[in-house]
């Protein structure tokens, strides 16, 4: 963090209208005590005002209705293309952008993920969801430039029961990554105690792929790694937005990315990998999941 001095009378850098001395200047002075031991601290760009916040929760109501609408629609013979279409029709209906189309060439409005598929599946006509199979949605939204991020997994009709441990464990991954994230902690903490219950379940946890800042852009930083130690990685602060979705392999944690479309992450062993996604904000006592 760039600790930038400001008089105490000035107004707050936040924008609150308040003066500095009675808004931000604790804060401040007690991230920049961490800052001076060592840690990682986030800058001032990663800390979201009550405005962007509240533009953040607006973009979240259309992302997660649109994971809403595939979930009452997916269906065993449906093609990926056709969950894309429904993505793109929702969100444009409802005002928004779907934030993956275009981003960096990326060709569709949403990824779907498919078994062994780690994620960033482009959808086709070519790939049709057949019963017993797992696939990942996951859906990005930008409104009013406010950007939100969220991830499910849907099992196709009646799944084997190792495909449905693997989807149950990674969500109980989820959930306690959002009961590890507390204010003047470590991201660190939380992402090992994710990477701890994938373990405990006989799992791996992709190392090069994880979370990230997000909400004035579709990733910013901090990145959010779930093979981590306790004590490392950024400082979490009130205010900071960012997502949780470890993705959780029933074999190795090695992949590799399709050389043709230059997108897909497939697990190297072939065998599945499941994730969810949240995206939370950094409150006062824990954190409030803003899209699910």
């Amino acid at each position: 963090m760039k600790f930038v001095k400001m008089d105490r009378n000035a107004p707050c850098w936040c924008g609150s209208g308040k003066k500095y001395k009675s808004c931000h200047q604790q804060f401040d002075e007690r991230i920049r005590e961490f800052e001076l031991k060592g840690a990682i601290v986030p800058d001032r760009n990663l800390i979201k005002t009550s405005e962007d916040i509240e533009g953040i929760k607006k973009s979240a109501v259309i992302n997660m209705a649109v994971l809403d609408e595939i979930g009452e629609k997916i269906h065993p013979g449906m093609t990926t293309l056709e969950i894309d279409e429904i993505v793109y029709n929702t969100t444009v209906k409802m005002g928004g952008i779907p934030a993956d189309l275009h981003y960096e060439g990326y060709p569709k409005s949403v990824c779907t993920s498919v078994n062994n598929e780690v994620c960033h599946g482009i959808p086709s006509a070519d790939v049709i969801l057949k019963e017993g199979d797992i696939v990942n949605v996951d859906c990005s939204t930008i409104l009013d430039g406010y950007f939100s991020d969220s991830s499910r997994m849907f099992c196709i009709g009646k799944v084997s029961e190792e495909r449905e441990r693997l989807v149950r464990v990674v969500k109980e991954c989820v959930e306690i990554g959002i009961e590890h994230v507390k204010p003047w902690t470590f991201l660190g903490d939380m992402g090992s105690a994710v990477h701890r219950h994938a373990l405990d379940n006989g799992y791996s946890v992709v190392r090069e792929i994880g979370g990230h800042g997000c909400g004035l852009e579709f990733h910013e930083d901090p990145f959010v790694s779930y093979v981590s130690r306790p004590g490392t990685e950024m400082l979490m602060v009130p205010g900071m937005v960012f997502t949780i979705e470890p993705m959780v392999n029933a074999g190795t944690d090695e992949i590799f990315q399709d050389e043709d479309n230059g997108w897909t992450i497939y697990t190297a062993d072939g065998k599945d990998s499941a994730q969810w996604e949240v995206q939370v904000l950094v409150t006062e006592t824990g954190c409030e999941v803003l899209s699910r």
